[in-house]
């Protein structure tokens, strides 16, 4: 067995292997460039995420807390209201008064507006109907009154207004 046409087609075999070799390592090349792309994307985007995240937590951290605190006031304002109608120049009443003032200052330097709905369209992302009642004066879908008021903490919604909506006049037969 002689070597001599092996050694022949060894030149030309070597250069169809360097060529797909080269084209294949250059395929490679460009696969592992678009997935170090896509890694350095995929993180920046996590990166901008978890800043995101960490925000949000700081500036609603308080909601939990704040959620506990609005029935509290509510139960305040109504004891507020009942001796308002008793006693109208009671130190007491003064007193609550005052005590009021700075549960609600204190409210709206946390960043807790409350959500008043009397008078407004009814809006279902900020306000929960308990009720329909007809309405001459007041147009339909517009809330007749508030029961209970909704407090937001920025932009998110931490109680709806419970309201009452206008069903708008009664049709005469």
């Amino acid at each position: 067995m002689s070597q001599e046409p092996t050694e022949a087609a060894d030149p030309k075999a070597g250069e169809v292997t360097e060529d797909s070799l080269l084209g294949q390592l250059q395929t490679d090349l460009d696969r592992f460039r678009d997935l170090a792309l896509r890694s350095q994307a995929d993180f920046e985007n996590f990166r901008k995420r978890a800043a995101r995240e960490k925000e949000d937590a700081v500036k609603y951290a308080n909601a939990s807390f704040l959620e506990r605190l609005i029935p509290i006031l509510d139960n305040f304002e109504l004891g507020l209201n009942a001796a308002r109608g008793s006693a109208a120049d009671s130190p007491i009443l003064a007193g609550m008064d005052m005590v009021a003032k700075q549960l609600n200052d204190f409210l709206l330097s946390s960043g807790v507006e409350p959500v008043n709905g009397e008078g407004q369209p009814f809006d279902p992302n900020l306000h929960e109907a308990v009720a329909h009642e007809e309405s001459a004066s007041i147009p339909e879908g517009v809330v007749v009154r508030q029961l209970r008021r909704g407090y937001k903490l920025r932009d998110r919604l931490l109680r709806p207004a419970t309201v009452v909506v206008s069903k708008g006049a009664t049709a005469s037969k």
